[in-house]
């Protein structure tokens, strides 16, 4: 399980990989959240639930990771843990994240960079590797 930033001229590219498709898309999140926080510093100490669904595995890595900055504005809330499902129902992929996490302190979490968007951008997933590649618009 890991992540690590790519070089890009303008934007933040990730590449994230676990053990299993729900574990990539977990460190995928924690990359997102390091963006625009120190994740050290964010306790987990309050959950949320959501689902989303998409029609591939790179759909539904972008729809996951803008549900969660969405979230992080509704609920002023940053998070540094989750808990991943995914499955395949008829056509559509379907996932359900227990994320936990901490309302926004400035003084705490060190704020960085904002993040608009998971964009569709260079966005690749390998399933022998178990890896997952995104650009995030900042």
């Amino acid at each position: 399980m890991s992540y690590k930033y790519l070089e890009h001229t303008a934007d933040v590219g990730i590449e994230c990989s676990g053990n299993s498709l729900e574990e990539a898309f977990s460190e995928g999140a924690k990359a997102l959240f390091n963006v625009m926080v120190d994740l050290s510093q964010v306790e987990a100490l309050e959950l949320i639930t959501f689902d989303v669904e998409a029609e591939s595995i790179e759909s539904l890595f972008v729809e996951f990771l803008n549900h969660l900055i969405a979230l992080k504005d509704i609920n002023d809330a940053v998070y540094s843990e989750f808990n991943v499902q995914i499955k395949k129902e008829g056509n559509l992929y379907h996932l359900d994240c227990v994320a936990k996490g901490e309302i926004l302190d400035q003084q705490k979490h060190k704020i960085r960079t904002e993040v608009k968007s998971a964009t569709y951008y260079g966005l690749k997933y390998d399933p022998e590797k178990k890896t997952l590649t995104v650009v995030l618009d900042v």
